[in-house]
């Protein structure tokens, strides 16, 4: 998609600082990070939320889990890290395009803080 910014980001369109690559994802890192480490895990192909990747195609959605873990190893988070995937308004998301956080570097926590 042409306004989609992870998009323009898989195009070089947009710089980014890249922590893992296959051929069918992409990890680099966020440019407002919330941890030490804040990575984001992406599909290639444009997918807007969680449903539309794991319905249209099962694997790619393993694939983008499979990238974001291999990064979070590349990164050093050995003791251990988060996984988010917001999905839809009331979740957060501000790109349309489905991505997994990689939080770590420091205990994280509470899941939800009010």
């Amino acid at each position: 998609m042409a306004d989609c910014l992870f998009c323009r980001i898989v195009a070089g369109e947009i710089p980014a600082t890249i922590a893992h690559e296959t051929p069918s994802a992409l990890v680099f890192h966020d440019i407002a990070p919330k941890a030490p480490v804040h990575l984001l895990a992406i599909p290639k192909e444009h997918h807007e939320v969680a449903a539309s990747v794991a319905g249209a195609d099962p694997k790619l959605a393993g694939e983008v889990l499979a990238a974001a873990t291999e990064a979070a190893a590349k990164a050093g988070l050995t003791g251990g890290y988060r996984l988010i995937a917001n999905t839809g308004p009331d979740s957060g998301m501000e790109v349309a395009h489905f991505h997994v956080h990689v939080l770590g570097g420091r205990p994280l926590g509470p899941m939800l803080a009010d």
